[in-house]
């Protein structure tokens, strides 16, 4: 099983961005997908997460910029960027929680990272 996310870059303030990432592999089943990202010198954070449902949760620094959507038969997490701010340059992380075939528990599987630089 692996995560591959894409759409990181540069971008100017007030711009949009938006990432994906791909999930496979002997995938039986996903539970909840999000992105985390983490700036220079900072703790990795959680920017957003989505259920297997639909539900939604965002960080109170992304809410009313970013939206997080997911096609469940493309095993894929989106993150719409928009209204971008310095402050949001760092590496974006997807993460999802999957249950692979022949296993009886589900694990946590991480992307390998993009980076977003948003700057004049």
């Amino acid at each position: 099983v692996q995560l591959q996310a894409f759409g990181g870059g540069l971008v100017q303030p007030g711009g949009f961005l938006r990432l994906s990432c791909a999930a496979s592999g002997n995938i039986f089943s996903i539970n909840d997908m999000g992105w985390y990202r983490q700036a220079p010198g900072k703790q990795r954070e959680l920017v957003a997460a989505i259920t297997s449902g639909g539900s939604t949760n965002y960080a109170d620094s992304v809410k009313g910029r970013f939206t997080i959507s997911r096609v469940n038969v493309k095993n894929t997490v989106y993150l719409q960027m928009n209204s971008l701010k310095p402050e949001d340059t760092a590496v974006y992380y997807c993460n999802a929680d999957i249950r692979p075939y022949y296993s009886g528990g589900s694990y946590y599987y991480w992307g390998q990272g993009t980076l977003v630089t948003v700057s004049s």
